[in-house]
């Protein structure tokens, strides 16, 4: 599917910004391993955490592909062939670096934890020296990427398909942040921040212009 193809990097950036989970595609003594983990960004780079216990994240030095996809809703069509699916996504290729610099590290996991949550690195604690030494740190650089964005309808509307009266269409997927639920250890009192019971009903992956 060429034509889903995108080439500008504010394509990239706009997956990259509507996405929380990354999948990691690395090889693991020689057997594949694709591993599920949140990221950050910035303009040149992706990072990935975990700890330095992670096997995925120890093969530094070797290439992997980390993809990203946004699942926008599924293509009805009369028949089952044309059937589809609408979606971002990005696959980004490279051999990532290990982030050992502590002024590195920090903004690397800032960038990764206001991705996911923006305002919380500065509402929470911030990782002491002992927890940012349990902690492993890969930057991925965003120059070589494959962007495939899907938005169309069925594609069997003007086809022989369409004299058998069938319904076809779009049946959009929207995910929206339900209410904060609070840790059943928080005493009473304390009310979630702004910056979190703000997303209450808002979409989980929002459309960029």
């Amino acid at each position: 599917m060429k034509e889903n193809g995108r080439t500008d990097p504010a394509d990239l950036r706009a997956v990259l910004a509507a996405g929380l989970v990354a999948h990691l595609g690395v090889l693991v003594d020689g057997h594949p391993m694709v591993v599920p983990t949140v990221y950050g960004y910035d303009d040149e780079r992706i990072f990935l955490h975990g700890s330095v216990a992670s096997r995925s994240l120890a093969g530094a030095g070797q290439e992997v592909c980390v993809t990203v996809t946004v699942l926008d809703g599924l293509i009805l069509a009369r028949s089952v062939f044309e059937h589809g699916v609408n979606y971002r996504s990005a696959m980004i290729y490279g051999v990532p670096q290990p982030i050992t610099d502590p002024d590195d590290l920090r903004y690397g996991l800032r960038l990764l934890t206001e991705h996911a949550a923006p305002g919380q690195w500065d509402y929470a604690r911030r990782p002491s020296r002992k927890e940012l030494a349990a902690t492993r740190l890969l930057a991925l650089p965003l120059t070589e990427a494959s962007v495939k964005i899907s938005d169309g309808d069925p594609a069997d509307g003007d086809g022989p398909d369409a004299a058998l009266g069938l319904w076809a269409g779009r049946l959009p997927a929207v995910a929206t942040w339900g209410a904060p639920v609070a840790d059943p250890l928080l005493p009473a009192g304390i009310d979630p921040p702004p910056h979190i019971a703000g997303r209450e009903g808002r979409p989980v992956a929002p459309r960029i212009a």
